[in-house]
């Protein structure tokens, strides 16, 4: 569905928070569970340059939301492959951890650790040169 905003509400944002991000939409598409409405399309983002991404979002003027799958760089190792077409994504800044806050027993609020949030920035070229 490439425009789900035609079945949406007039004046209709998708403006959630992290914690809704992950609750809501991630833990639904890894349990293979169905969405009310498509918002979130899956994309490879590391097959496109970070200016064609737009075209590629089912919403969005400024933010865009996608389901990417994380590619390794060696088979048995951990580090991500962030290659794109004419460059790579590189980590910067330090990670955020998202939080979810609950109700135990009416004896106040417990914080959970439910993700890790990472920004990345797009450089053009190939590393260390890019």
């Amino acid at each position: 569905m490439k425009h789900p905003q035609s079945s949406l509400p007039p004046g209709f944002r998708f403006h959630p928070t992290d914690e809704e991000l992950i609750l809501h939409y991630l833990k639904k598409k890894l349990s293979s569970s169905p969405f009310p409405v498509s918002i979130i399309t899956d994309v490879d983002i590391y097959k496109f340059d970070p200016w064609d991404l737009p075209d590629k979002a089912a919403s969005g003027e400024k933010e865009w939301y996608f389901f990417s799958p994380r590619d390794r760089k060696y088979p048995n190792g951990t580090r991500p492959n962030r290659a794109a077409a004419s460059g790579y994504w590189k980590a910067t800044g330090t990670d955020k951890v998202i939080v979810t806050s609950s109700m135990v027993d009416g004896r106040g609020e417990v914080q959970e650790n439910i993700a890790v949030k990472k920004a990345l920035v797009f450089y053009k070229g190939r590393p260390p040169k890019g």
